[in-house]
């Protein structure tokens, strides 16, 4: 059957009133979150994971994309107005949105941001619907060292790459490593690294550390080191564009959306280095008068690019994770986490397993698209209400909201132990600057990496020359090589040269 009649059925499946009803709850409670300072979608979906346990699986993974989507453009209302990025991919859309929000035109950034996501959203989703599929057909044929090979440069790229220091990224992926290798082994049954707990025989549970991780940490953080939440004195606008508003962000929009949909499709994803990459082009593109606003009174391209390239890497992101089973930033990787727990293995055998949840989950990337362009534009004032919510109640909520959750789970007092110190181990690896994306990536695929490395390795008859052997494998290695070495000759060269 052809993609489109496939996702015809998507839509069906994703439009039924229970469905829609789970979409818009998401998106509208994923953009209340993003607008709230210092709360990204993956807390969001951290913290709400636990509830979705006894909900069916596919109206869960529609909820969590409206999540996904909301939280990512709420993050541009509190950049705009409070110049206090919900998200580092808003930093770049703070930069001249709240330069132009001073400058009385804050209603014409909160429109562009909206629109651009939109049609980025859109575009990506496009992509997503049309390569999706090829890249599972291409993926089916790819060995076990292949795979192993892919997650090492997953490892390489999310604690190398997205960190701001290489050892303190790689000490990240290998506490995430030792946690996934809690529990019994898969393939021998031996039990491993429980310390005689019989709650740790099943292993640590993946909701239990994102949880930890990012809501108790986050609520930690801001309770012990940040100061209470900050009114703002821009009036809001209305939220409306001019003709040549229209003019100068659809280019914007365009450009933006093709940068950052390649940068959603690669292990090495991320959305700040799209964001940032835009900004500089239309920086560089604006001419005249345009290009004086830039740094002055705010630059409605600088608002409208960055915005499409961020959410055209969120949407694109979707590809190596239903695809590959490869996340490229905290959220998809807390999403693969949800995956697991419904029992499904996302990568190429998912569009055949479980085709019915796949093609819904993307029709639902469409419809969610259209809510929240209905979603922001008429509901902006509501949103900025919430920026005055004080910190002491919202986080305390939080973390009531994180331990109920937990308990739920197993009705284990043990889980909640390990939930704070999970929790206060987030807040130490916060303070330090270690980056957290690599725990969860290195727990969720450390397991599968070490499955995949054995299978291969029984291809070779017990030699690793399997790796080499194979030109695929040995080409995503020359890649994972070259992510190492690359960065590090660069800077000697460039001090070399001082």
């Amino acid at each position: 059957m052809d993609v489109w009649n496939l996702l015809l059925q998507g839509f069906a499946t994703a439009g039924t009133p229970v469905n829609l009803l789970w979409a818009f709850v998401g998106c509208a409670l994923g953009t209340a979150v993003g607008v709230l300072p210092g709360i990204g979608p993956a807390t969001a979906v951290a913290m709400l994971l636990p509830i979705t346990t006894q909900v069916e699986a596919t109206a869960s993974m529609i909820f969590f994309a409206g999540i996904y989507y909301g939280a990512m453009y709420g993050g541009s209302t509190t950049s705009i107005l409070l110049n206090t990025p919900g998200e580092t991919a808003t930093m770049v859309t703070a930069m001249e949105g709240n330069k132009m929000a001073k400058s009385g035109r804050a209603g014409a950034a909160l429109a562009t941001a909206a629109i651009g996501s939109f049609v980025a959203g859109s575009i990506a989703t496009v992509l997503v619907t049309l390569f999706a599929p090829v890249v599972a057909e291409f993926a089916v044929k790819l060995g076990p060292p292949e795979y192993f090979m892919l997650m090492v440069l997953a490892f390489t790229t999310v604690s190398a790459v997205l960190g701001k220091s290489t050892v303190r990224g790689l000490t990240a992926l290998f506490i995430g490593l030792a946690l996934g290798l809690v529990g019994m082994d898969q393939i021998t049954g031996q039990v491993r690294y429980t310390a005689g707990v019989p709650e740790m025989l099943d292993g640590v549970e993946i909701v239990l550390v994102a949880v930890g991780l990012f809501a108790v940490a986050e609520a930690m953080h801001a309770v012990m080191f940040e100061g209470r939440v900050i009114d703002t004195e821009n009036r809001l606008t209305r939220v409306s564009m001019t003709l040549s508003d229209w003019k100068r962000s659809l280019p914007a929009w365009l450009r933006g959306t093709a940068i950052g949909a390649p940068f959603g499709c690669i292990p090495a994803g991320g959305t700040e280095i799209p964001s940032f990459l835009s900004y500089a082009a239309e920086k560089k593109l604006a001419k005249g008068a345009h290009k004086k606003e830039f740094g002055t009174r705010g630059a409605i391209e600088g608002v409208a690019g960055p915005e499409a390239a961020n959410n055209a890497t969120v949407t694109a992101a979707m590809i190596p994770l239903l695809t590959l089973g490869i996340p490229t930033s905290n959220t998809t990787a807390i999403l693969l986490g949800a995956f697991q727990n419904y029992g499904i293995q996302p990568g190429p055998q998912l569009f055949t397993t479980s085709a019915t949840l796949v093609w819904a989950l993307i029709a639902s990337l469409y419809i969610g698209n259209v809510m929240l362009l209905v979603l922001n534009l008429p509901l902006v004032g509501l949103w900025v209400k919430l920026l005055k919510v004080p910190k002491p109640q919202l986080y305390a909520g939080i973390m009531i909201f994180a331990t109920v959750g937990v308990y739920g789970m197993r009705q284990s007092a043990f889980d909640l132990f390990l939930l704070y110190g999970i929790g206060l181990l987030g807040l130490v690896m916060r303070r330090f600057n270690f980056p957290t994306a690599p725990v969860l990536v290195g727990m969720i695929l450390g397991p599968l990496a070490e499955a995949q490395m054995r299978n291969a390795i029984s291809i070779g008859e017990g030699s690793a020359m399997i790796f080499l052997e194979r030109p695929m494998s040995l080409s995503i290695l020359l890649v994972v090589v070259l992510i190492l070495t690359v960065p590090r000759v660069l800077k000697w060269h460039t001090e070399r040269l001082r």
